[in-house]
């Protein structure tokens, strides 16, 4: 089997210099990846997780997000040397392209190939259209259909705009704009002080209402805790397609290789199968560290503040309306907090908290479907030739997106929460393996004038280490 084709030589295009509001049109990728890790962890399993446990397991969210922010930056450390996603660096790789194209796929469809979110949102929808939480058993015909519409609405949003990208990127800053400002209201108005010291303490792994340390509560679901850490932050795959989200964002030689347009509003543009790389001059060298200044900006400005407080916001309304210890893993915990609120507080309250839970799983749904649709794309766009013979990229993008569509109806019927604690759990073991390919493909294929510094490194194998242990323990608790 034919490997992929070596870069091509090419200038490193010349970076924005943005100020002020202007870096909200600069960073994309880092509030798409936000957008996904809010829909997953920071409303579903975070809050089961810390009403059953307590807010002291907080520093696993500050751990597994400084990782994955490691991670991310080295993932955009490929893309924007060489305009690839970094499943295409990873098919350049031994054993080879064919071996890693099946290996990435085959993970993006364990992990996120279940639209689960829908089926979650289904539940606030319920909530916001009946006023009451609906029974999983008797309704769940009803469920069903919602859930139904819920992805139909997603594969609509996928088929419009210019860039598909772009459009996610303009709903994920609606998104964390809304959903972090609409908790922050609610967590200032009725969240006691003492929960928000709970909360900030928690981070450090203290139990305040034991006055100790407590990093794993005894007897606790590793299930659950075990999905907690997989999805703080992104999770998995959904980190591994930010390298994607980079390339259409045009970061560094992305703008050199293409994207993917909509079909509705989009034109046909042209994809190249493979990447560049530029020479180490003094000029490419000053434009690498405007670009570099652009990676942080999008990933330590954006995605690691965000996330942190992506998970720290719900959980304080989730643990101060909901009764401590109780088991809220059940198909329709999207309208837990909702009832909750509602029934403590106003029925006003629980409306609009039911409101910001649908549309928080909508778009997540959507991020997964799109970001699945587009990873698998690339990978038979840049591994075969004869895909690329159908001449327009959208032409294989939709046609994934037709396949995704059609399991997607028929795994709508499969419970939510067991698939959102299966896939976390499937992103912590990804996470083991593409940390260290992470790591050699940026010390071993990029140019040594591109490799990442040593804390760095270090950074990696420790990733690998952290999430191999909780998977480990979650292995265990299974035996």
């Amino acid at each position: 089997m034919k490997e992929l084709a070596p870069w091509a030589k090419a200038d490193l295009p010349e970076p924005p210099l943005p100020r002020g509001l202007q870096w909200i049109g600069i960073c994309g990728p880092g509030v798409i990846v936000l957008g996904v890790s809010i829909g997953s962890g920071e409303f579903l399993l975070g809050p089961a997780t810390f009403v059953r446990h307590g807010l002291s397991l907080l520093w696993v969210t500050l751990v597994a997000v400084f990782f994955q922010t490691v991670f991310n930056t080295e993932l955009m450390r490929y893309t924007v040397a060489t305009g690839e996603p970094v499943v295409t660096g990873f098919m350049r790789t031994r054993p080879g392209k064919t071996f890693w194209a099946w290996f990435y796929a085959a993970l993006y469809f364990l992990q996120v190939g279940w639209p689960a979110w829908a089926s979650a949102a289904a539940a606030a929808l319920f909530f916001l259209c009946v006023g009451r939480m609906a029974d999983p058993v008797q309704e769940a015909h009803v469920l069903y259909g919602i859930g139904i519409g819920t992805f139909a609405a997603c594969i609509l949003v996928l088929a419009l705009g210019k860039r598909i990208a772009r459009t996610l990127e303009i709903l994920n800053w609606l998104l964390v704009s809304v959903i972090l400002g609409g908790f922050l209201i609610l967590g200032l108005i009725y969240v006691p002080g003492g929960t928000w010291l709970a909360a900030l303490v928690g981070f450090t792994g203290f139990d305040l209402a034991h006055g100790r340390f407590t990093y794993l509560p005894e007897g606790a679901d590793m299930l659950l805790i075990g999905a907690l850490v997989g999805y703080s932050g992104g999770g998995g795959v959904l980190n591994i397609t930010l390298s994607n989200w980079a390339r259409d964002k045009g970061y560094g030689m992305g703008s050199r290789v293409g994207h993917i347009s909509g079909a509705i509003g989009g034109a046909k543009s042209h994809l190249a199968d493979t990447g560049f790389i530029f020479d180490a001059s003094a000029e490419n060298a000053r434009r690498w560290r405007g670009w570099w200044r652009i990676v942080r900006v999008d990933q330590w400005g954006i995605f690691f503040i965000g996330a942190l407080l992506g998970m720290m916001l719900p959980a304080l309304l989730y643990v101060s309306f909901i009764t401590p210890g109780s088991n809220i893993k059940s198909s329709v915990i999207s309208a837990v907090l909702a009832n909750g609120i509602g029934t403590a507080a106003t029925p006003v309250l629980g409306v609009i908290v039911a409101l910001l839970g649908a549309w928080i799983l909508f778009k997540t749904q959507l991020d997964v479907v799109e970001g699945l649709t587009r990873s698998v794309t690339d990978i038979l766009w840049t591994g075969s030739a004869r895909v690329r013979k159908w001449g327009d990229v959208r032409a294989v993008y939709y046609s994934v997106l037709g396949a995704v569509v059609v399991w997607g109806v028929i795994a709508l019927k499969l419970p939510p929460m067991a698939l959102l604690q299966m896939g976390a759990n499937i992103a912590g073991m990804i996470f083991i393996i593409a940390s260290l390919h992470l790591l050699y493909l940026n010390t071993r294929v990029l140019p040594k004038e591109l490799r990442p510094p040593m804390w760095r490194r270090v950074a990696l194998v420790c990733m690998s280490l952290f999430y191999a242990f909780f998977v480990t323990l979650v292995v265990r608790s299974l035996l």
